[in-house]
């Protein structure tokens, strides 16, 4: 028999549940419940948590089962009452930011993750970016204790649990216990007066402090690549320094485009380089001049694509290795008249020949004449409102007006 059964309703589960049954029915509420997941909900997480680790301890919970929830909080394990930091109890299931130090669990700062743009040449030459934060850092002033040494800082009316129970008698033999944040401590455990207060944190054991990172580009990086600055985020008292994680955003280039290790550029070259070899320059993202030529009688076609081996971007943590340069080519040709209509057959007689195709009885000449798709969009929407205002109802005709 058991003289309260707050934790188990917490939980959702009966006094005679078994570990497995527990466990299980944590797993589900810590899942909806997680601040991560339902920031509004923290106090409730918190609070399943505090039953989890009664309850999934045989030892606690034989004696919740024995005297209830005040038989825990002066006679638990524990210089808290027997509750631990219910993140603790989440990061033990699920494995987020925390690791074992010796015989218990240590947590973690969170871990801050930043954008910093970059341009092409940045990736490509190397380059150190300077990040400007701010994180939080332990208070110089009082250690990270919050006030003087030497305090009690356990909240006095919660004990130190960060929860406070509130008792309803509902009948002679009835007794209904609503667990709730404590109001004085705001579900921290801990409170101080505010003349015992540090001065420089107001209490809050830690100060905001301005950091500048020097974050250092290899070439060959890739954009949304990520760099981490390890044990640079937020301090805490109790906590490992969280992790600060650079995430590259690199921005779009006016001339280049990268293709994993290759660079993509468009060139347009006139149709006399297409046919008779071209030469033409091209300005590398480290400020080279590239002459690139093609053999001439070797003709490059609109849509052609040629490539320069070892000149596309440097290999990541092998930048003597280069991608290669690839180049598609666009050929502009001349506008209409560019040339005397008695020099046309001079013109033709350096292109192969060609069969002289003639009109015959059977054949009808007719001319090409330029097409011109949005005119002819519009003309045919035109069209088809037209022949629908065409159709009538033939009960029309049939229809007199009839007078009195």
């Amino acid at each position: 028999m058991v003289k309260e059964t707050g934790y188990y309703d917490l939980l959702g589960v009966k006094p005679c549940a078994t570990m497995e049954e527990i466990k299980r029915a944590y797993r589900r509420l810590a899942l909806r419940y997680h601040p991560d997941k339902n920031p509004s909900e923290g106090d409730r997480f918190k609070q399943i948590s505090q039953a989890y680790e009664v309850l999934s301890d045989p030892q606690k919970r034989s004696l919740y089962d024995r005297g209830g929830e005040r038989a825990m909080k002066e006679g638990g394990v524990g210089g808290r009452g027997g509750f631990g930091p219910p993140m603790d109890i989440f990061d033990l299931f699920f494995g987020g930011g925390s690791r074992m130090h010796g015989p218990r669990m240590e947590r973690r700062g969170k871990t801050a993750v930043h954008q910093l743009s970059v341009t092409l040449e940045d990736l490509y030459n190397g380059a150190t970016r300077k990040l400007s934060l701010q994180k939080n850092v332990i208070c110089r002033s009082c250690g990270g204790r919050g006030g003087r040494e030497g305090l009690d800082t356990r909240c006095p009316k919660c004990h130190g649990s960060g929860v406070e129970v509130i008792v309803h008698q509902l009948g002679p033999n009835v007794v209904h216990h609503i667990q709730t944040v404590c109001s004085q401590c705001q579900g921290q455990g801990e409170w101080l007066r505010p003349l015992d207060r540090c001065l420089a944190c107001n209490g809050r054991k830690v100060t905001r402090e301005k950091k500048v990172l020097s974050v250092h580009l290899d070439k060959g990086m890739a954009d949304r690549q990520k760099i981490t600055f390890h044990q640079e985020g937020d301090q805490g008292p109790g906590l490992e320094p969280g992790d600060i994680v650079i995430v590259l955003d690199q921005k779009e280039h006016p001339v280049f485009q990268r293709r994993g290790n290759d660079l993509v550029i468009q060139k347009e070259i006139e149709l006399v380089d297409a046919l008779c070899g071209c030469k033409t320059v091209v300005q590398t993202l480290d400020n080279r001049r590239l002459l690139v030529s093609s053999r001439p009688g070797a003709i490059i076609k609109p849509g052609d694509v040629k490539c320069i081996p070892s000149e596309g971007m440097p290999v990541y943590r092998s930048p003597s290795q280069k991608g290669k340069l690839i180049i598609q080519f666009q050929v502009k040709f001349p506008e209409p008249g560019w040339l005397p209509t008695h020099q046309l057959r001079q013109f033709q007689a350096f292109f192969p020949h060609r069969e002289e195709v003639m009109a015959t009885e059977d054949t009808e000449e007719v001319e090409l004449r330029e097409y011109f798709p949005h005119l002819e969009h519009g003309r045919r929407f035109a069209g088809e409102v037209y022949r629908e205002d065409d159709f009538e109802d033939p009960m029309r005709h049939n229809v007199q007006c009839q007078t009195s």
